[in-house]
């Protein structure tokens, strides 16, 4: 049986505890001092323990202060209508690709229902794996009607925000979109791009948007649920 050193064990149970609540982000985790009587373990311990949680974003060690625990997941409000990279780049992370691809293909039955078009009409089909702090947090397809975007495929592919292409490029205005969000245990492909353990959870959003009342992007977003939240405003009945 392999045995767990020990700074892994205190590691661990200090994660655990953060995402369960018991220390929540803006408070501070107890000294040093507080921590070998918890653990009941040695300060060389503790601190490179902390050293991981802090190399992984869950604290930041503050000089003079303490530990801060920071918040470990990321919110999208979703009554307006903004894209993983703009929600990211808000929350103060660096927004990376990590591979893209941008293929002209014809529309199958699922992606035609979405855009209204015709089955084997063009569309783009745009796959990117999105990086948070250089670290994968998501995989997203996008399927943009080909019509509505000449030469899409000329564009250079290291865009970050498609939106903001859209609009920039093209002049488009995204005027509304449906979104339904749900939630599934991550595959084997899916564990291997995102770098997370078979089965994790994944929220799964899928998104079309409207340009002047027409269908232009249907989206698939697999996102790493820890990493990410969605908040709803809602107001009278």
């Amino acid at each position: 049986m392999v045995k767990i050193p020990a700074y892994r064990r205190v590691y661990a149970d200090l994660r655990k505890m953060i995402k369960g609540g018991d220390y929540p982000p803006g408070s501070y985790l107890p000294s040093e001092t507080e921590l070998e009587q918890i653990f009941d373990t040695s300060r060389t311990t503790i601190r490179k323990a902390v050293s991981i949680l802090a190399a992984e974003k869950f604290v930041s060690l503050q000089q003079g202060r303490g530990t801060k625990v920071l918040d470990v997941s990321t919110t999208q409000k979703l009554n307006c209508i903004t894209s993983l990279t703009e929600t990211l780049s808000q929350r103060g992370f660096t927004v990376s690709t990590q591979g893209i691809s941008v293929e002209k293909i014809k529309a199958d039955e699922d992606v035609a229902e979405a855009l209204k078009i015709n089955t084997q009409d063009d569309v783009y089909h745009v796959q990117r794996v999105q990086c948070a702090d250089g670290k994968p947090i998501a995989i997203m397809e996008n399927y943009l009607c080909a019509k509505m975007l000449p030469n899409f495929e000329n564009n250079d592919t290291s865009f970050l925000s498609l939106y903001s292409l859209l609009e920039q490029q093209y002049g488009i205005t995204i005027s509304e979109a449906y979104q339904t969000i749900t939630a599934i245990n991550a595959n084997f492909t899916e564990s291997q791009i995102l770098q997370i353990p078979i089965g994790s959870p994944l929220l799964v959003s899928k998104r079309v948007v409207y340009s002047n009342n027409v269908p232009l992007d249907y989206s698939t977003l697999r996102i790493i649920a820890e990493k990410y939240s969605y908040s709803i405003y809602l107001s009278g009945r």
